[in-house]
């Protein structure tokens, strides 16, 4: 088990740099500069401050050199600075955020797990019923449905007309003014609808991957075996078919986090909450090189965090693939 763990580890390591030097030559495609917003609209700046500026940001340099440094940067942990007026470290600006995504994330992936588990479990059990065909319907609705006009239907009816959640940020105006026990449900209420939105489409895909797992693995003979010797159902699904059913339900859940944090940048935006992909999302726009890169490594050490996970989970539910 520890060698297949370190061999996982290893295998991380020219992905990650992968994803770096991808992610680094394509930003770097998009039409502008960051120097535009001191130059663009300011008709008195002169060249020699322009060339200068771009000599600040090492942007005179070609792009292999600039990534080059880049890298030596974060092999120090260093990220650098953001180009934006307020030059600060970008670590700052995003250890201010990533909680909150961290956590909207953490509970999306609680709530697609409780609820498609069971779903797709009842769905299976029950084939072909009228259970069966109305969740199938209702799925495939949802699976469809796109998350931001999801969002904005949402923030419509249970926010602008029935004034049930707030449609906007994570604390209330009065915050600071609430008992503990109130604060908590100020932020859980703004809470809900970001968490649900960020899960609904999640919630919808893998209940159908583990309806499809179980409906295999109930029709195989181990599983008749059991019922012929009378174990009651719920022993037979719950204990002998669930089992196998969830190895490849733990790879889905491990693919699902760049989903998920890619989502974030869309519902972050529409409820205005200040995580990491609202900051990732102003960085794009301002075509501040150093922010952008320095979310892109947050998501990808996130991503391959997941997969590493989904990989252990995967052998602690499967001992065949592990290599001693």
């Amino acid at each position: 088990m520890l060698l297949y763990l370190a061999r996982r580890i290893l295998f991380m390591i020219p992905i990650f740099l992968g994803i770096t030097l991808i992610s680094f030559f394509v930003i770097h495609l998009a039409p502008g500069s960051p120097t535009d917003i001191y130059t663009q609209f300011n008709p008195k700046v002169s060249p020699e401050f322009q060339q200068r500026l771009r000599q600040l940001y090492n942007l005179d340099k070609p792009l292999y050199v600039q990534y080059w440094l880049w890298l030596k940067r974060l092999a120090r942990l260093d990220f650098g600075h953001s180009f934006a007026p307020d030059a600060r470290p970008v670590w700052e600006k995003i250890r201010e955020r990533l909680p909150i995504t961290i956590e909207i994330n953490l509970l999306s992936m609680f709530l697609i797990f409780i609820v498609a588990l069971p779903l797709g479990i009842a769905a299976a059990v029950r084939h072909n019923s009228l259970f069966d065909k109305f969740t199938t319907v209702i799925v495939f609705i949802g699976y469809a449905t796109p998350g931001f006009w999801l969002a904005l239907l949402l923030m419509l009816f249970f926010g602008v007309k029935l004034g049930w959640l707030p449609i906007s940020g994570l604390k209330s105006l009065n915050y600071q003014t609430l008992s503990f026990w109130g604060k908590i449900w100020d932020q859980a209420k703004h809470l809900i609808l970001p968490v649900f939105v960020s899960a609904f489409g999640g919630i919808a895909g893998l209940s159908r991957f583990v309806r499809a797992s179980m409906l295999e693995v109930i029709r195989q003979d181990y599983i008749l075996t059991a019922r012929a010797k009378g174990l009651p159902e719920r022993v037979v699904i719950y204990k002998h078919a669930l089992k196998n059913a969830l190895l490849p339900v733990i790879t889905i859940l491990g693919l699902s986090v760049p989903g998920l944090i890619g989502g974030s940048v869309i519902f972050e935006s529409i409820f205005a909450i200040p995580g990491m992909g609202q900051l990732f999302y102003a960085s794009v726009m301002a075509r501040d090189y150093p922010t952008i890169m320095g979310c892109l490594v947050i998501g990808a050490v996130l991503t391959l965090l997941g997969n590493l996970i989904a990989d252990i989970s995967y052998a602690l539910v499967d001992p065949r693939i592990r290599v001693d």
